[in-house]
């Protein structure tokens, strides 16, 4: 019995930092999902942005001839 409860124990304590180390891992995903997502915002206002500037340029004349 007392055989039984101490690989009980064993696998409980294995499975509590099998999660620890899980949780880290979690977060280094989430960080390089944040970086991924940042750079295709970046690269998507540098290819846009001569545009919109232009867009807005033209919403301001128009608004200051008016």
């Amino acid at each position: 019995m007392l055989d039984l409860y101490m690989r009980f124990a064993v696998r409980v304590v294995e499975l509590k930092e099998s999660f620890r180390s899980q949780k880290g891992q979690g977060m280094v995903e989430y960080g390089l999902i944040l970086v991924l997502v940042s750079l295709v915002v970046v690269v998507a206002l540098g290819l846009v942005g001569g545009q919109l500037n232009t867009q807005f340029n033209s919403v301001v004349t128009k608004l200051t001839n008016a």
